[in-house]
């Protein structure tokens, strides 16, 4: 089975450097990864620490992002149940100026240049200067205005997205290919234990399902605006979805068995890409999706091309 792992970018992901910053706490997730799913109480137990310790510290892990909870009913009210997010992390001193690779193709997409839509409310878009249209009213999203839209929100159905198929300019094919984006559940508020299945499609096939952890607020975005306010969505998690030659993967955990010879990627000349939030999945707890001056990654939506040798 492939780790799931997170590339730790020391100078942004300081939060998960302060949550790690805790013999405790790594203890706690070692427990996790070996044993994961369980409560506080068999938490304390295993690794010996007061009950009351490991609450605060699991706290501290999830609003790192680090841990995900779930509530259970409990023979006496309910429980909650732990689970390590990773099995991996991976600290990364990048380069100031990363060089794009002889065989990679990237196309940057702004977040309003959407080509198609079919969202519920709660829903919106705004831009770094302030809200597009009318909040929760879905027509919005049809606003020519739209265009400068660098967050958008809703509860459920998708947004689409047409990417120009730039491998057919140099009559290559195209081995794999990767979708970054910035993205975090919805709810009114914020709430950091508040699950939503991410379904991506391309070419109109479902790729498979990603599950955020939670709508994030516990503090002001990097680069989200002054004038956002703190009671809302402040940043997301950035992911990366591959489809290559051995299925599909997010963040090098494979999550389905969709490779890119069932996109069709070579028949095309552009590349669709859909990003939804289905009503009857399992956690349809919405989406934010964060673009260029919002959230913790100044960028757009990014479709990378692997090209064959």
């Amino acid at each position: 089975m492939n780790p799931n792992f997170l590339v730790v970018d020391p100078e942004k992901d300081t939060e998960i450097i302060q949550g790690l910053a805790s013999q405790a706490r790594l203890q706690l997730l070692r427990v996790l990864c070996r044993e994961p799913g369980m409560n506080v109480n068999a938490l304390a137990k295993t690794s010996g620490f007061p009950q009351s310790s490991v609450s605060s510290h699991i706290q501290i892990l999830e609003e790192a992002g680090l841990v995900r909870t779930e509530v259970q009913k409990a023979k006496k009210g309910s429980q909650k149940i732990c689970f390590a997010v990773y099995d991996e992390l991976i600290l990364a001193f990048k380069r100031t100026e990363e060089k794009i690779q002889p065989n990679q193709i990237e196309v940057s997409m702004p977040l309003g240049l959407y080509t198609n839509s079919q969202v519920t409310g709660p829903c919106g878009i705004c831009s770094t200067e302030g809200i597009i249209g009318l909040l929760d009213v879905p027509e919005t999203f049809l606003d020519p205005e739209r265009m400068k839209a660098t967050l958008l929100w809703f509860t459920s159905g998708f947004v689409e997205y047409q990417f120009p198929n730039n491998a057919k300019l140099t009559g290559v094919g195209i081995d794999s290919l990767d979708v970054v984006l910035e993205v975090s559940s919805e709810v009114p508020g914020t709430m950091s234990n508040w699950p939503s299945d991410i379904v991506l499609s391309i070419n109109g096939k479902e790729i498979g399902v990603w599950t955020s952890p939670g709508d994030f607020g516990d503090k002001r975005g990097t680069y989200t605006p002054d004038w956002w306010k703190l009671s809302g969505s402040q940043y997301g998690m950035l992911k990366t979805w591959n489809v290559g030659p051995q299925g599909t993967f997010v963040d090098g955990h494979k999550i389905s068995q969709v490779t890119a010879a069932e996109l069709e990627l070579d028949d095309h000349r552009s590349i669709r890409l859909k990003v939804e939030v289905k009503a009857e999945g399992r956690h349809p707890g919405g989406i934010n999706v964060f673009g260029r001056g919002f959230g913790n990654y100044d960028q757009d939506i990014l479709l990378r091309l692997h090209t064959k040798n």
